[in-house]
């Protein structure tokens, strides 16, 4: 990984935060100050911990485990889809449904769902059925492919989480 400069940081834009009336106070010492509104991120701090969450990434990667990208928001979705395909990890980019890890067993009978679905339009079972039914699965498999599409692939709870927000 490419190392990262207090100068890169601050060319991105790494230090505008939330608004002030947002804010956390758990975050104070990590706020440098606050201009027209925006709270200021301390750079200072912040690249150590950037530094760290990296070697952490790359050590849990070296050991094969898994790490689930999720990023939500419009400007975050294709970037994240990219990230994760890249590295063939799982990932989240639509809607986050409640209870995707803390109730892993429901949601893997929805993924085993959308596997028998894709298996049904790959071997041509799809146009025995009636057209309503046809219809029906049809439009089952594109909104199970929205929501747990990038997370198709994940065989049990992830080791650690990107998010993008």
């Amino acid at each position: 990984m490419p190392d990262l400069s207090m100068r890169q940081m601050l060319e991105a834009g790494v230090h505008f935060g939330h608004q002030t009336r947002y804010w956390n106070p758990q975050m104070a010492p990590y706020i440098f100050g606050e201009r027209n509104k925006i709270h200021i991120i301390n750079l200072e701090d912040t690249l150590p911990m950037f530094n760290e969450a990296a070697n952490f990434l790359g050590q849990l990667a070296a050991k094969k485990g898994t790490i689930l990208f999720v990023g939500t928001k419009r400007a975050a979705q294709d970037p994240i889809k990219e990230a994760a395909l890249r590295c063939s990890m799982p990932y989240v980019n639509r809607r986050w449904l409640g209870g995707m890890l803390t109730n892993f067993k429901t949601v893997r009978a929805s993924i085993k769902r959308l596997k028998d679905l894709e298996i049904i339009t790959q071997d041509g079972t799809l146009h025995r059925l009636t057209k309503k039914e046809a219809l029906s699965l049809t439009r089952d498999l594109e909104k199970l492919s929205l929501s747990l599409g990038g997370i198709k692939d994940l065989n049990g709870l992830p080791d650690a989480l990107f998010i993008i927000d």
